[in-house]
């Protein structure tokens, strides 16, 4: 059980960055498709997320450990994790709209990966993961929604409409 605690922690960790960089005055202002979820619906998503993920993570852990396909499966968890954290910072820290698409989009490519790799040791661990999978795709394709319609205040100073 104390290791199903570790990935609780890893998990709760990488959620600390939303914590810490949160929406503020810059990103009210933005404008926002009429189809984005209310705020309430973000940190409720996040936490069956980040608990559906960490428990899959723990199974993966209790079969593979970290010998073979399980070392990597947990290295990808780690960098998932990381970039996960990382989206956050980009976004509201840096205000860095169109970098947060790209930093974004990574995150997608390792739970797709983490996905992959965890069916392949415990395949309903890997079906676990489908829904972050999915919540990233909405993500992403919401963050790129703003930058288009904000592209004089992105903060990459990149104008949306010349791409």
């Amino acid at each position: 059980m104390s290791a199903l605690i570790i990935f609780v922690i890893l998990n709760f960790m990488a959620a600390t960055s939303g914590g810490i960089f949160t929406p503020d005055e810059w990103y009210q202002q933005l404008k926002k498709p009429d189809w984005i979820p209310p705020d309430w619906v973000f940190p409720t998503v996040w936490l069956v997320l980040y608990m559906t993920n960490a428990f899959a993570g723990w199974q993966v852990w209790q079969v593979a450990g970290g010998d073979g396909i399980g070392f990597w499966a947990m290295v990808i968890y780690g960098i998932a994790l990381t970039l996960n954290a990382g989206w956050s910072a980009v976004f509201f820290g840096f205000k860095l709209i169109r970098l947060a698409i790209v930093e974004a989009s990574l995150l997608w490519v390792a739970i797709a990966v983490q996905a992959i790799l965890f069916f392949q040791i415990v395949p309903w661990a890997g079906l676990m993961v489908l829904p972050y999978l999915l919540w990233v795709s909405i993500a992403i394709f919401l963050n790129y929604t703003v930058w288009r319609l904000n592209p004089e205040v992105s903060g990459d100073h990149i104008n949306a409409s010349s791409t």
